[in-house]
């Protein structure tokens, strides 16, 4: 969920910040219809495939990819390489896939859409790669599997939560997530029906950015909290580009929800966040989507003492237990000198479910590579994944909670990091 999470939490705006992080962004109508149809009119030969367990064990197995490592969504796509890096890494170190190394040929779609489309149909139907990884985000990702569903190529990505991505009745993508935006917040509404009743919310307010990801998460919070019997006070959308909170802070003030559950993706949720504190009203309970996850970036901008008792939703946790996730962790920072981000682990965890079913397939066969995983679970670092027949994960996102100036997985517990759950939310420092 960094996204999540939450996904995965998924896109960064021009100003080089976070603006949503792991679970599929900035998916536009307008821009659906144009790529969609962009998409679907590629075509070209399918890529010749070995019955073969290990095929021409002389040739590595090349897997195609397509990042936006400039643009827009250029830091979320780095990541998604690193991590995608890390993976081939690993796996070459024990000999590959099948007796055969693993290369990536990556190409950079620069975040725009035709260009993903134009990426993923030369790298099928020109370059003939043998496996296909995603790229990063819903917008993206749209595009790119329609590609690949036309040429009958397997995608898993490792970003591309948002609802549209799975209405398509495609048999060949698989989102390797724990759950999708609608289903992300139900982590943290089974963590309130935990709680005794004296101790839930009584009122909610839903603040929430006109995002493709970050509203179908307060949407279903909402339809949940209410069936509950959490009363809505406050349930607007604002647009994408807004950089004033005042109004919207002085609105929930005035009402003064127990709980405020914000769609933000990055920079509106450090505004409402300054905004509320500019009010002195501090909820008994904050929520907010994505912009938690974004670390040093969203501490250094709301101020670390206002961090303590926020919640948000993620796919990843390096504390996790989940296997190869310590083999993985030590991995990236020796690489990167750095602690990994969660969109390098989704895209890890998206390279280790084409992985295995290659493995178990024995072959590079697409159709055999989709019937597997359509029947079975893959255990990654993110934990077990398995899907619908959309290629929607079937899991949930873990509940992540800032106690103490760092991240804590608080549900479900028998993942929980901490045992302890700040309740309520502490005044505004």
């Amino acid at each position: 969920m960094t996204a999540s999470s939450p996904s995965g939490t998924e896109t960064h705006g021009k100003s080089g910040l976070p603006l949503s992080r792991r679970r599929g962004r900035g998916l536009r109508t307008v821009a659906l219809s144009v790529v969609a149809a962009l998409a679907l009119a590629a075509c070209g030969t399918r890529p010749s495939e070995s019955a073969a367990a290990g095929g021409d064990t002389g040739k590595p197995i090349v897997v195609g990819i397509s990042l936006p490592l400039t643009g827009d969504f250029a830091q979320p796509g780095g990541e998604a390489k690193r991590g995608y890096e890390v993976w081939r890494d690993m796996v070459n170190a024990k000999g590959g896939i099948m007796g055969r190394q693993v290369e990536l040929k990556i190409t950079d779609d620069a975040s725009n859409q035709d260009t993903v489309v134009a990426d993923y149909t030369k790298l099928i139907t020109q370059d003939k790669v043998d496996l296909l990884l995603g790229t990063f985000s819903s917008l993206l990702n749209y595009a790119a599997s329609a590609v690949a569903e036309k040429n009958g190529m397997v995608f898993v990505e490792p970003a591309g939560g948002a609802p549209n991505m799975f209405e398509r009745n495609f048999k060949y993508l698989f989102f390797a997530q724990p759950a999708t935006a609608p289903h992300q917040a139900d982590v943290f509404v089974n963590w309130i029906k935990s709680l005794p009743e004296a101790d839930r919310p009584k009122t909610a307010a839903y603040p929430s950015q006109d995002d493709p990801f970050a509203k179908p998460v307060i949407e279903s919070m909402q339809k949940q909290l209410e069936a509950l019997g959490v009363q809505t006070v406050y349930s607007e959308v604002y647009p994408a580009d807004t950089t004033n909170f005042q109004t919207i802070a002085s609105n929930l003030a005035s009402k003064k929800p127990d709980l405020v559950a914000q769609g933000a993706v990055f920079e509106d949720g450090v505004g409402l966040v300054r905004g509320l504190k500019q009010l002195n009203f501090s909820p008994k309970m904050l929520f907010q989507t994505s912009a938690p996850s974004n670390a040093g970036q969203y501490s250094d901008g709301v101020g670390l003492a206002n961090t303590e008792g926020v919640f948000y939703t993620v796919s990843w946790n390096e504390k996790a237990t989940t296997p190869l996730n310590t083999d993985f962790v030590a991995a990236y920072k020796k690489a990167y000198n750095a602690d990994p981000a969660e969109d390098a682990a989704d895209a890890f965890a998206a390279a280790q479910v084409l992985q295995t079913a290659t493995e178990k397939v024995g072959s590079i066969d697409q159709n055999k590579i989709r019937d597997w995983l359509h029947g079975n679970t893959v255990d990654t670092i993110l934990g077990p994944l398995s899907w619908e027949a959309t290629g929607e994960p079937k899991g949930q996102f873990l509940l992540a909670q800032w106690q103490s100036g760092k991240v804590e997985v608080v549900a479900p517990s028998d993942v929980a990091t901490s045992t302890t759950v700040v309740n309520p939310k502490p005044a505004w420092k």
